[in-house]
């Protein structure tokens, strides 16, 4: 009798994405010949599930799990096919138990997920088998989770198309004020869902990034002013920065330096100015912090009220509570995004199969 190794049991599952107790038995049962191991997975219907190299799987769901005293929250992402299969009724049942055994386990990742229990058997034969069953390549591709303690605020918001999942913490300076921070930390969520912002903060930038992406805008934005002075239309401000993570304390003083002059210049009485310059300094962050305000959720323009950015928004709804609280993290997945999708080429199909 062959030896049946971890190796050999992995490389069976990988071909034929069957669960990991039935491809030991079929390399045992085979004498640790591959491909009669296949064979006999495929005799008896366990191999349906096959993994195809030319199959995608970019379609799915999100799924989401919140704790009742709203302090501890998941997320799953489990990806399809198609989208057919993906709103059938197998399909998001098994999104539910996945999410729920997440958050039960407290899996941080799809491998840590699939090697915990249920129902007395590893969670992987149980998602296998369910895929079996719905007869498509599934993935249990992401997991993402967020807790905090009594003084944080944990909520999030699934899109009613299941595609779009968000998860957000706010930290509070009391327990009271965490409660009553619930259904904004539920409002910032759907925001995020939103406007797709990609990090918390401008602090979180690469500075190589951001000198790259300032770069790139202010080239993009002369280009187009070459366009509307040929269409002899008014030109865009070109900026000099695209990020508060550029405008250092010298960077803002020399700007209010600057202005001083021209107010002066324009005949403005001195003793006016300091009412003038917070106003055309707000006016100057403004439009030297776009990059902040398209990707960072705390800098972008609230949907609810795009008179305040969103940090403001959180902090004004903490005031009114009787506190402060701040935003801390969130987490954003969409359904295939990263993925590339295959672009099928149907003429060569059929070439290939009369070949």
């Amino acid at each position: 009798m062959a030896e049946i190794s971890a190796a050999m049991v992995k490389e069976l599952r990988q071909a034929t994405d069957a669960p990991m107790m039935d491809c030991k038995k079929a390399l045992t049962e085979s004498n640790g010949d591959m491909d009669k191991a296949k064979e006999w997975l495929r005799e008896r219907g366990i191999a349906q599930a096959a993994k195809k190299a030319d199959r995608v799987a970019a379609e799915g769901s999100i799924g989401l799990k919140i704790s009742a005293d709203f302090k501890r929250a998941t997320l799953v992402e489990v990806n399809s096919e198609t989208d057919f299969v993906a709103k059938n009724d197998g399909f998001q049942n098994l999104v539910s138990k996945t999410v729920e055994q997440a958050f039960t386990t407290e899996a941080d990742t799809a491998e840590a997920l699939r090697e915990t229990e249920l129902e007395g058997k590893a969670f992987s034969v149980y998602f296998d088998e369910a895929v079996a069953k719905i007869g498509e390549k599934i993935e249990l591709r992401r997991i993402a989770a967020l807790s905090g303690s009594e003084n944080v605020a944990v909520n999030g918001y699934i899109h009613s198309n299941t595609r779009i999942g968000v998860i957000v913490a706010i930290e509070c300076d009391s327990a009271k004020t965490a409660d009553a921070m619930v259904p904004v930390a539920k409002q910032v969520a759907m925001h995020a869902s939103a406007m797709k912002p990609s990090t918390l903060t401008y602090k979180d930038f690469d500075a190589d990034f951001v000198a790259a992406e300032t770069k790139g805008r202010i080239e993009a934005i002369k280009k187009e002013n070459e366009e509307l002075s040929r269409l002899k239309k008014p030109l865009k401000n070109v900026p000099e920065y695209i990020s508060m993570s550029q405008l250092t304390e010298d960077v803002l003083a020399a700007a209010e330096a600057k202005m001083k002059e021209e107010l002066l210049a324009e005949g403005k009485p001195e003793k006016i100015i300091p009412n003038i310059l917070p106003g055309k300094l707000a006016r100057y962050i403004e439009d030297n912090t776009t990059l902040d305000k398209e990707q960072c959720l705390l800098d972008q323009n609230y949907v609810l009220d795009d008179k305040k950015t969103v940090a403001q928004a959180v902090a004004d709804a903490a005031k009114a509570a009787g506190g402060t609280a701040e935003v801390v993290a969130f987490v954003r997945l969409e359904v295939g995004e990263g993925i590339e999708k295959k672009q099928d080429d149907f003429a060569a199909e059929v070439a290939a199969q009369m070949a």
